[in-house]
């Protein structure tokens, strides 16, 4: 049987490629929702920057608008953006199922040409048995990486924690964002201005200092003494002068 497979060698490394890049594709898209699907059990700590764009996205929304009606939309547009390097997910889907189809169609031009060269059923016989294995092998692959159930339980996961847990957070969530901007900004930095951008990261809740340095300076433009206060300070420095 081998010495039938290496007969049409050519054939068979073709076929046996397609199939298994089609396979890797399928691998690929089920690592990524499962690591997405694990990022999601702790939103709140999560360092994946795609998820952490979403949650600056969805406060951001919410602060234009008191609600969102649709967040479940919200999401869908977020998995439907998902890539792998500079493929959105949905390419590499489309691409799985393209290269199955294309070792098949491999394999139905070798078992043609070898029809037309007079060869036996048993040296054709090869190519039936591959795309077989093969078809067999990707529903497989499919059956196990469970890819449509691994985007409906993320869907999910996200669903619940917009609408459940950061809707109370909003303000820390608004902190945040503004924490990973400078983080962002330091990253772009010179090596002696990153210590500079995180020390302002650190204080920005705290009042400029500048507002205490100045002279004459004071918050709000109030004005330093109440009119009470001034006159017991007079009657103070009258009794001290007598």
């Amino acid at each position: 049987m081998l010495t039938l497979f290496f007969r049409h060698k050519n054939f068979m490394i073709a076929i046996l490629a397609l199939l298994s890049c089609s396979i890797l594709c399928q691998i690929l898209i089920s690592v990524l929702y499962r690591r997405l699907i694990r990022e999601t059990e702790n939103m709140s700590a999560t360092k994946n920057k795609s998820l952490q764009k979403l949650k600056l996205k969805f406060t951001s929304c919410r602060q234009l608008h008191e609600s969102i009606p649709n967040v479940g939309v919200f999401v869908d547009k977020y998995i439907n953006q998902l890539c792998i390097g500079r493929f959105s997910v949905s390419f590499f889907r489309h691409l799985s199922g393209q290269l199955t189809l294309l070792s098949v169609l491999v394999a139905g031009i070798g078992a043609c040409l070898s029809i037309i060269r007079g060869e036996s059923f048993l040296a054709i016989a090869p190519f039936y048995l591959i795309s077989f294995l093969g078809l067999y092998l990707y529903f497989a692959v499919s059956s196990l990486a469970d890819i449509p159930g691994k985007m409906g339980m993320l869907r999910t996961n996200l669903i619940d924690y917009l609408e459940n847990h950061l809707s109370g957070r909003l303000e820390q969530t608004k902190l945040d964002m503004r924490l990973v901007g400078m983080e962002e900004a330091a990253a772009d930095k010179p090596d002696d201005k990153k210590e500079e951008i995180k020390q302002t990261a650190k204080t920005t809740n705290m009042p400029q200092d500048d507002d205490f340095r100045m002279p004459g300076k004071q918050a709000n433009n109030a004005p330093a003494f109440t009119p009470s206060e001034a006159e017991e300070l007079e009657l103070l420095l009258r009794e001290f002068m007598a």
